[in-house]
Order: C-alpha cells, then sequence, then structure tokens
C-alpha cells in the first residue's frame, strides 16, 4: 500500500511539473521542468511494476537535477535550495521506503535492500554536500576594505553648528548624513543598548490610505528633539530622557484621495534678529498632509502669529486644479537666507488635471512669496499675480523630496520627477522633457536655473529622483572640487561638479529599448554612470520560488511579459520594469563620509510590472484601485491606465531571486564599489519568524559616524543595524517593535552619544505599524541608568 500511494504521489508531483513544463517549452524556456516531470512518472512506473530499478532511475533524475542547478545558477544555496529540496525530501523517502520493504521469499539484501538505495544515497550525500558548500559561501557578497585613512581632515559639511546637534533632516544642509562623533566605534558598540523609549499616540487609523508611514527623523538642538507625526502633529521631547515638552496637532485631516500620509521631517530655524526671549525666536516649520505650511515657537509650541495667517500660509493658491488631496508636502523645506524654500508632492497617476511642481520660496518671517520656479515655465521665477488669477503650470514636474544646499554657493539643489501620468510620454512639452527625472541647481536668491541634470530622458518608468542629493568636496585629479552626489532609482549615483552640473566621474550612453505603444516613443540611448548598481539584466534562470512548482510559474510569467533589459517600456501585455519603482535608491538617499570620502548605501532590487489598461477598458471605481505603487491607476483624463506592481509568483514571494537587498560601501573619488553584502532576513516576511538572510528589500536612509560605524533600519525586518564601514560587516542590531521605515540620527548630551530612531512601518512594503522614537546609547560601569519616561 505504502509503494501505491508513494506512485500516486509521484505521479501527482510529475504532473504538476510536466503539464506547465510543456508551455514553459513552448514559450521557449527551459525542458527541465517537463523532463523532472516525465522522470517522476517514470519513477511512479517503476514502483509499481519494477520496484527493483525505482531508486536507479531516481537517483539519475536527482543526479540530473543537481548538474542542472548548478549549471544554470553556480553554488548559490538561495538559489539551489528551491530546486532541489522537494526532491531530496522525495529520495530520503523513498530509501526509507525501500529499507522497510518486504522481500519476496524471505530474502534480504545486505544494505540498502535494493541495488539502487546505494546509488540513490551516494547522490543524496553529494546534494547535501554542494548544499553546504553553497552555505559556507556567499558568491553575491563582494568583499573588500574602504579606506580608512583620512583624505580631508577639515571637510565642509554645511553644519555650522555644535558636533553634538543634528539640525536639519540630513544634519546639515549637504545632507550627508554623517556626524563626527566617535563615542560609538566597532569596537564599544556591543555595549549600546536602549535608555529611552517614547510613543507619540499617533497610530495607524483603519480609515488611512495604504501608504500610511512614518518616515521622520527628528532634529535635535541643545537639549531638545523636535518631530512630526505622519497625521501632522509637531512634538518636542527631551533629548536626554523622551519626557514630552509639548504638542501641537495641527488636524490636516483624513482624505481618500491622499495618495501619501507621512511627515518626512521638520524644519528649524532661528531668527538672528531676534531679542532674547522673544516669542518665535527659534521656529519650527512643519508641511502638512492638506498643503500647509505652519510655524510654531520652537520653546512653547504655539503657533507663530506674524507667518501667513495665523502661523500658517497655504501652499494651494496659484495651483490650477485644487481637488482634494492631491498635492502637500510631505518633506522638510530648506531655510536659508532668510528663504523657506518647498515643494510639493502630487499625486501619481489619479489625473492628468493635476496641479503645479512648482517649487517656491517664502520669507521666513511673513510667508510672502518671494519667488517660484515652476519647470513647465522655467525662466520667469517672480511671483505670480495669484490674486489677478495667474496659475501656475498645471502638472509639471515636481519634487517631493528633500533639497540640500550650499550657501557659499548661493544654490539650492531640487531632485525632481515628471508629470502624471508616469508611464505615458505623449503630449509632453519641451520643458517637461528637459526637467523630468533631472537634479536641478537653482540661485537660492532669485530661484533662477543656474544647470540640470538629467538621470532619465523622456521617462516612462516613474524612476524620478528621489533622493536628497548629497554634498560633498572631493579630492579628484584636478584639485578639491566641490561635487555633488546623486541616487537614483535606476541605481546610478551620479557625481557631479555642483558648480555646474558637470560629471566627475564618467557618464555614458547606453543603447535603449525601443517598441513603446502606438503614438508613443523611447529615447533611443539612455545615460549610465561610471558609479553604479544596475542590477544585472534578469534570465529565466533568475526566476525564483519557495519550491519547483511557483519556480516554473514564475518562469512562465517571465516569458509571457515583455522585457528587453532595463528601459522596456511599458505595454499593453505587461512589461517587466527593473529595477522596479521602490528603486535601486528612494528618499532614504546615502550617507557619505567626508574625511575619508566614501558612501555607504543600501542597493535595493525588487522587479515590478506595469500593464497599460486601455481607458475604455478601466473598471468603475473600486478596492483594486491604489493610485500608488501597488494595483490600478486610473491616469483620468489619459488614454491608458497603468496596473502595476511588484513581479511577484503565486505564494506572494519575489519572482527574482534574492539577494532583494544589500548594504554597500564605495570610494566617491575611483567609483569603485569596495564591497557589498545582503543584508536583513525574512523573519517577518514569513509567518514563521524565519531568520534566512536573504537579503531584503527596505526602504528608509542610512547614516555614519566618525567612529567608523554606520547605522540603518529600513529593512523589511524590523531591525536597527549598525554596520562597521570599512567592511560592510554587521556589528550590532536591535529588535524594534515595528517597521524601521525611516532615517536614524545621533547627537550628544553631558559627553554621552545617543543614536535615535522611528520606528512607524510603511503601509506600501506592509512592515508593522507602531508610533516609537527609541533612543540607545553605550552602557558601562559609570554610565547612570536607563531614565525612566
Amino acid at each position: 500500500m505504502a509503494r501505491f500511494l508513494t506512485a500516486i504521489l509521484f505521479v501527482l508531483v510529475g504532473l504538476a511539473l510536466a503539464l506547465p513544463g510543456v508551455q514553459l517549452v513552448w514559450l521557449g524556456g527551459s525542458p527541465a521542468y517537463l523532463l523532472i516531470g516525465l522522470g517522476l512518472a517514470l519513477t511512479a512506473h517503476c514502483l509499481l511494476h519494477r520496484p527493483q530499478h525505482a531508486l536507479t532511475v531516481y537517483a539519475a533524475i536527482l543526479a540530473g537535477t543537481m548538474v542542472w542547478a548548478l549549471w544554470e545558477v553556480g553554488p548559490d544555496w538561495y538559489q539551489l535550495a528551491p530546486r532541489g529540496w522537494l526532491l531530496v525530501l522525495m529520495g530520503l523517502w523513498l530509501i526509507g521506503l525501500d529499507r522497510f520493504r518486504p522481500v519476496a521469499g524471505g530474502e534480504a539484501e545486505a544494505a540498502g535492500r535494493s541495488p539502487g538505495a546505494a546509488c540513490l544515497a551516494v547522490v543524496l550525500l553529494a546534494c547535501g554536500a554542494v548544499a553546504l558548500g553553497s552555505v559556507l559561501r556567499d558568491p553575491k557578497n563582494i568583499s573588500g576594505t574602504l579606506r580608512a585613512d583620512t583624505v580631508n581632515p577639515s571637510p565642509a559639511g554645511g553644519a555650522d553648528f555644535a558636533d553634538e546637534d543634528w539640525r536639519l533632516y540630513g544634519r546639515g544642509s549637504y545632507g550627508q548624513r554623517y556626524s563626527p562623533l566617535d563615542q560609538i566605534t566597532p569596537e564599544t558598540i556591543g555595549s549600546l543598548t536602549e535608555v529611552w523609549r517614547y510613543q507619540t499616540g499617533d497610530v495607524r487609523l483603519p480609515e488611512d490610505v495604504t501608504e500610511t508611514t512614518y518616515q521622520v527623523t527628528p532634529l535635535k538642538v541643545g537639549n531638545n528633539l523636535y518631530l512630526c507625526t505622519p497625521h501632522n502633529i509637531a512634538i518636542a521631547i527631551s533629548a536626554a530622557t523622551g519626557r514630552e515638552i509639548w504638542r501641537h496637532d495641527v488636524k490636516s485631516g483624513m482624505e481618500p484621495d491622499r495618495q501619501h500620509q507621512t511627515c518626512r521631517g521638520v524644519t528649524y530655524w532661528e531668527n538672528p534678529a531676534a531679542a532674547p526671549g522673544e516669542a518665535c525666536a527659534a521656529r519650527v516649520y512643519m508641511p502638512t498632509a492638506d498643503a500647509r505650511v505652519v510655524a510654531l515657537d520652537a520653546a512653547s509650541g504655539e503657533p507663530c502669529a506674524s507667518f501667513g495667517e495665523g502661523g500658517e500660509i497655504s501652499l494651494l493658491p496659484g495651483m490650477p486644479y485644487q481637488p482634494p488631496g492631491y498635492y502637500y508636502s510631505t518633506s522638510p523645506p530648506v531655510a536659508v537666507d532668510g528663504k523657506l524654500i518647498i515643494g510639493g508632492a502630487v499625486n501619481d497617476n489619479f489625473s492628468v488635471n493635476s496641479p503645479s511642481g512648482v517649487i517656491r520660496a517664502y520669507d521666513l518671517l511673513t510667508g510672502q512669496l518671494i519667488w517660484n520656479w515652476d519647470s513647465g515655465n522655467p525662466d520667469n521665477t517672480a511671483p505670480i499675480d495669484i490674486a489677478g488669477g495667474e496659475t501656475y503650470t498645471a502638472n509639471s514636474p515636481n519634487s517631493w523630496s528633500i533639497f540640500s544646499y550650499d550657501e557659499a554657493l548661493g544654490l539650492v539643489y531640487i531632485p525632481l520627477g515628471n508629470e502624471v501620468p508616469d508611464q505615458l510620454g505623449t503630449g509632453r512639452s519641451a520643458a517637461t522633457e528637459a526637467h523630468s527625472s533631472s537634479v536641478v541647481a537653482l540661485d537660492i536668491r532669485t530661484g533662477r536655473r543656474v544647470w540640470v541634470f538629467q538621470t532619465v530622458r523622456h521617462d516612462l518608468w516613474d524612476m524620478d529622483v528621489p533622493a536628497q542629493p548629497v554634498l560633498i568636496d572631493l579630492d579628484m585629479p584636478q584639485g578639491r572640487v566641490p561635487a555633488l552626489v546623486q541616487p537614483t532609482k535606476q541605481g546610478d549615483i551620479y557625481v557631479l561638479d555642483r558648480r555646474t552640473g558637470a560629471p566627475l566621474l564618467p557618464v555614458g550612453e547606453r543603447a535603449a529599448p525601443a517598441g513603446a505603444i502606438a503614438g508613443e516613443w523611447t529615447a533611443p540611448t539612455q545615460p549610465v554612470s561610471a558609479l553604479s548598481f544596475e542590477p544585472p539584466k534578469l534570465r529565466e534562470a533568475d526566476m525564483w520560488g519557495i519550491s519547483l512548482f511557483d519556480q516554473l510559474a514564475c518562469r512562465i510569467q517571465f516569458h509571457t511579459l515583455n522585457y528587453e533589459g532595463r528601459y522596456t517600456p511599458p505595454s499593453i501585455e505587461g512589461s517587466i520594469v527593473h529595477p522596479g519603482n521602490f528603486g535601486v535608491f528612494n528618499w532614504g538617499s546615502i550617507a557619505v563620509d567626508p574625511v575619508r570620502q566614501v558612501m555607504f548605501g543600501m542597493p535595493t532590487y525588487l522587479p515590478f510590472t506595469v500593464r497599460l489598461v486601455p481607458a475604455s477598458e478601466i473598471p468603475p471605481k473600486g478596492e483594486d484601485e491604489k493610485a500608488s505603487e501597488q494595483g490600478l491607476n486610473r491616469n483620468e483624463g489619459a488614454d491608458f491606465g497603468v496596473f502595476m506592481g511588484p513581479f511577484l509568483g503565486p505564494l506572494g514571494v519575489p519572482c527574482s531571486a534574492p539577494p532583494w537587498g544589500y548594504v554597500t560601501g564605495a570610494d566617491l573619488r575611483s567609483g569603485e564599489i569596495v564591497w557589498m553584502r545582503r543584508n536583513g532576513t525574512v523573519r517577518d516576511m514569513t509567518p514563521l519568524p524565519l531568520p534566512f538572510k536573504t537579503g531584503v528589500p527596505g526602504i528608509g536612509g542610512p547614516i555614519i559616524t566618525a567612529g567608523g560605524v554606520a547605522f540603518l533600519g529600513a529593512t523589511v525586518d524590523d531591525y536597527l543595524r549598525g554596520y562597521d564601514l570599512t567592511t560592510g560587516a554587521e556589528i550590532w542590531r536591535a529588535r524594534l517593535p515595528a517597521g524601521g521605515q525611516a532615517t536614524p540620527l545621533t547627537y550628544a548630551l553631558d559627553g554621552r552619544q545617543y543614536v535615535v530612531m522611528v520606528a512607524g512601518g510603511h503601509g506600501s512594503v506592509g512592515t508593522k505599524a507602531g508610533d516609537y522614537v527609541i533612543a540607545y546609547a553605550l552602557q558601562n560601569e559609570n554610565s547612570p541608568p536607563p531614565p525612566a519616561n
């Protein structure tokens, strides 16, 4: 009976592989699954009719599968395991079945009961040896050592304040995310422990939009931390204890058409002309989800009445279209030269009738508009006549991310996206084509454009520039050069002269795929940087799954979707976009060490699929409409909507093989990628808390300290990690109570260095929601006990 049931099992598994295997071969794919399926059916036949041959036949099938797997992917454990684990278990079952098989006439065979048992045992041992060898060696890692010598002992960092503080989103105006504090080192980090925890009380609500996220990096000024929450509550807490000092809820309300519900940070500014003790001498500016900017007294949290009307200004005047929820600002503005410079987010793929992407500068004291730069009308920066009915250019490329500035050069650097719809380029103006998916340098005083550098031409993939530009002075062969380092979604990192936008590391041109839909066009070539984390072109062999079955399903999907590499145009049939919409780098940007002139970053690799849907086929508004990175995007007024999402298999895991996320270190002077290590586990991606270090996706940003340690949360497993900057080795980690999709900060008080992380989760990547602000510091015999909250 056991032999009969085993034969039935082998037949069923064989059919489950052979039938779709025929389809895969028909599509031009590997015949391996068809052959394995037929081999399993042959094994079942032998079990029933020639049991003495069954194990020999199966040994041949398993050996052939092992050779095929090694030929396809080499000694990569995470690629080999799905190809082999089921077949190995079936082989072990066969040996066990044979071991207890009754033998006719009372004859007993000496070892293994049948001649094939020894053969199968040898093959199983060989599979075990291959598995062990692949576990011990990771072919995806790049090992190396970043220079530890000092290149520039006195770097400019846009941080003209005490080393103990973190006063801007990226610590200073250069956006380097670098702290000169050095108490925490690879040698001391082992005693880093939690010292206080604060909860804001702002939790995710059932009526919240999908992308309700907690991405804030608090600011540390003096003894206080200043932060905001997803629902726009501004809060000040003690940097030493986490005790709340004040809070101010601006009541930005709920709006179902709001695509993002988040606040990445606030802006701190001190009025140099204020008298001692004057109200609002120091201010905290917070952008809101209902398109306002609110100015609060940093000491009390009360509105600064002199700013706008009652302490706030609206960002809606001058907008050609103002439907609720379509426009807002999620990132902290820049405060420089008496001006508050701010951009705004425009809902992706809602409607072609969308607000403008204008960049505006307001008076920091009064809120009066000083200049406006509209990429749809780039040569006129004088304030428009709003009272007279003038409006900004509808649907021009916008900037939703964080700005950097060089006050000495008088320039502010703006990362730009593109206009709606992201995946359709027909009808775009010449101004849009010149500015979309670029970084632009504006004169702080007048708003006039000084230079623009475009990273994608005629962007059809939502490859907007998402990351804060990072400024650093680099020692190049021609001497010390003021540089700008711009990470991009497609993985290229452009290193430019920030005075002119000219490349400092080579930028080449590469032919791009054609084949756009009728009426559309694609750029024949696209730029590519010498420093690039672009993933290799996907192959069928790169398709992945938990088992042979979902891996086979992904292979079939791969062949039914359009894919010719990076910049494959969107199609009605469906296309693979790799890198996907989350990008290799996103708003978390990178961190740079200006002394060693190196970078630390978190490349993420998660392909997406994009399918254009003719407007006539778009169903009535329903649950599958997300108007975000996943689901149906309607593009009202356009000829096509778009259905998009991660390229996943039938079990909901990525079709592309891991690693899906790394940490990496690179030399910014040479463009060399020195080390690259898979980062993160699937612990919080699966029903069981499995610690497999596959390397997982993430969204958030890193920081670097002068102690040679980098800190990063971001991954979809809930940890804050510390890394040795020189080698990339993970040297510390702390379990978070919720997703850590924010950028940490570090500061010092009374000679003690702290690291603070916000853990609140990210709706789009599915991490656990929360409202936590957590501080860590070194513990030793001289440290005070952890303070009570």
